[in-house]
């Protein structure tokens, strides 16, 4: 039987079995609390750099298919699962989870303790690895390399996977049994950062109304201003935001300019540019049930996030800012707004919608302060 092995910087090994593309990758070892979802896990661009474990014990039992992707390709540097189905029981899969990640390259390990993972990244921090399967796979030469792997910290991930030319969007939302949505008419312009943007969020953004032009993350503040857009969306992506100074100081000049609705990364890069600081977290937010109070209206909504950085807030409330969210696992900040310019923000993702109810009211919000603008 082949034998697949993850070797932790920490010298923590396991062995395991193949999963995926035959070869070797390395990245930051994180664990995800979902129970479904690993296809838009796999083509969320927020897990560039990142080898993704499961800690739901049995992951691909619906198969793959073309609806559910969330980007133009997957973007996870590895994953990891207890065990994969190898049956797609499900009419709509395309093709099994081993077959996907092999058609694009993946190199992935099953067949290993994901418990004991994941309270190990629990006890010390996700922290970086590889994977290596095939027969010149040796344990001991990859614990001496994993040594040496660095960390997310201060590099532009963002760069990676960041569209290289502006497009539009104008698919609406998608619906099992109707497929694509026709979206209404747009009544604002809107430009959005992509980051390593999601295709839900741009769903959602045209759901609202919005004419959406994507540009690349590099994109200076006089060019989007050139588009005379109504609003500006900063979207989700991977890495740590203070390796994203370009795109910060663009924020920062188009702050009181424009409405301006961020998620995740856009979050942070929302705070970086109002003058707040970020920080790293010892194993970040990465799941489909993480509970987020609404600190304006009292109500809690379960939410989906990932992200290894958070923003702090007792420094954005020093330049203007209020939080507006919370999360009720750790208390780290969810959500800001500015007292007086038309710009909020949440770390988690609203158009993912993992509870019994949705918070894509978000983006009518933002339509709102587009509607205001104009007044």
């Amino acid at each position: 039987m082949s034998v697949a092995w993850l070797v932790l910087r920490d010298g923590r090994t396991f062995r395991g079995e193949p999963l995926g593309a035959t070869g070797e990758t390395s990245g930051e070892v994180i664990f995800n609390t979902a129970m479904q979802g690993y296809q838009e896990i796999l083509t969320d661009p927020s897990y560039k750099g990142q080898i993704v474990a499961m800690t739901y014990p049995m992951i691909g039992n619906y198969g793959v298919n073309d609806e559910d992707v969330e980007s133009r390709r997957p973007w996870v540097n590895g994953f990891i699962v207890k065990e994969c189905s190898p049956v797609a029981s499900n009419f709509r899969a395309g093709a099994s989870l081993d077959e996907y990640l092999r058609r694009h390259g993946i190199v992935g390990i099953q067949a290993i303790d994901t418990r004991a993972l994941t309270r190990h990244l629990r006890d010390h921090g996700a922290q970086d690895g590889i994977i290596a399967s095939g027969p010149a796979a040796d344990p001991d030469a990859l614990r001496a390399r994993a040594r040496g792997l660095g960390s997310l910290v201060g590099r532009d991930l963002v760069a990676e996977v960041s569209v290289a030319q502006p497009y539009a969007w104008d698919e609406g939302r998608w619906e099992l049994s109707r497929g694509h949505v026709a979206p209404p008419p747009a009544r604002f312009r809107v430009v959005a950062y992509d980051c390593g943007i999601k295709f839900n969020i741009l769903r959602q953004l045209r759901m609202a109304g919005c004419d959406v032009t994507v540009v690349p993350a590099s994109t200076p503040a006089d060019a989007v201003l050139a588009r005379k857009p109504d609003g500006l969306f900063l979207s989700n992506g991977p890495g740590d935001p203070e390796g994203v100074p370009y795109l910060i100081e663009s924020v920062r000049t188009l702050l009181g300019r424009l409405p301006i609705f961020g998620i995740c990364l856009g979050h942070q890069i929302m705070g970086l540019a109002a003058g707040a600081g970020t920080f790293k977290l010892k194993f970040g937010h990465h799941g489909a049930n993480h509970p987020v109070k609404d600190l304006t209206t009292g109500k809690v909504e379960i939410t989906a996030q990932n992200h290894g950085f958070a923003v702090d807030p007792a420094s954005a409330e020093r330049h203007g800012w209020e939080p507006t969210h919370v999360n009720l696992n750790d208390g780290t900040c969810e959500g800001l707004r500015h007292r007086e310019s038309p710009a909020f923000s949440v770390q988690y993702h609203p158009e993912a919608s993992p509870g019994p109810h949705d918070a894509n009211h978000l983006f009518h919000r933002f339509a709102e302060l587009m509607t205001r603008k104009g007044d």
